[in-house]
């Protein structure tokens, strides 16, 4: 079985994301794809986030729909700050037998564009298949200032111009996914907001932010 690991605060998860585990699954081959919700992310702080549970259930309930994704629960059970040397050492010993070569681990060009400050990231590259996928980094007009994620330490969280993929160092594959202008920010503050959202996300996910009242929504 060849199993891609796609991880990231999900706050919410959204049809960027859905998209891209799609494009992983069909056109890359893979069986499964899972998404792996970070409790505490080492490179940014997290506002208006959702509980890490309302983010896992949110996630559990897009992959009912879905065969090939799934969620993986072991950094909300872990706790404590979410690294993916750890993760990924996890899912080889939980798919012994089954994994067919090495999991893939599905990185977007931001997150690329900063690899070497992660922990252990040689061992990442060498323990999992690294798979780059394009961004668009456009709000669509909105104000998100309120809303944006804090980079914490070191990292900048810019993103890389479209050439990044040029200085990547290790190993890996371009994704040709396409480019869905949508963030969880863009989300986060259109909700709050009051403005339209309902086709940024999954039904499940709009039905359950609904249901449980997150993200400042206005009824």
């Amino acid at each position: 079985m060849k199993i891609a690991l796609l991880g990231g605060s999900f706050n919410p998860l959204h049809i960027g994301h859905c998209m891209l585990a799609d494009a992983v699954a069909a056109e890359l081959g893979y069986d499964k794809v899972l998404f792996v919700p970070v409790f505490l992310p080492p490179h940014k702080k997290m506002k208006n986030a959702a509980s890490a549970e309302d983010r896992l259930n949110m996630i559990k309930a897009f992959c009912r729909s879905d065969s090939r994704f799934e969620a993986e629960d072991f950094e909300i059970l872990r706790g404590g700050i979410s690294y993916t040397y750890n993760t990924i050492n996890y899912i080889i010993e939980k798919y012994k037998g089954q994994l067919e070569g090495k999991p893939a681990f599905i990185m977007g060009q931001e997150t690329a564009a900063e690899f070497d400050k992660w922990y252990r990231a040689p061992e990442i590259a060498q323990m999992a298949d690294l798979i780059l996928a394009r961004r668009h980094p456009d709000n669509n007009g909105v104000d998100t200032a309120t809303f944006e994620n804090s980079p914490s330490g070191d990292y900048t969280g810019a993103f890389a111009p479209d050439s990044f993929e040029d200085s990547f160092k290790y190993n890996h594959i371009i994704l040709q996914n396409p480019l869905l202008p949508v963030s969880s920010t863009e989300i986060r503050a259109r909700i709050a907001e009051g403005k339209s959202w309902r086709y940024l996300v999954p039904d499940s996910i709009f039905q359950y932010i609904i249901e449980h009242s997150l993200y400042g929504i206005k009824k």
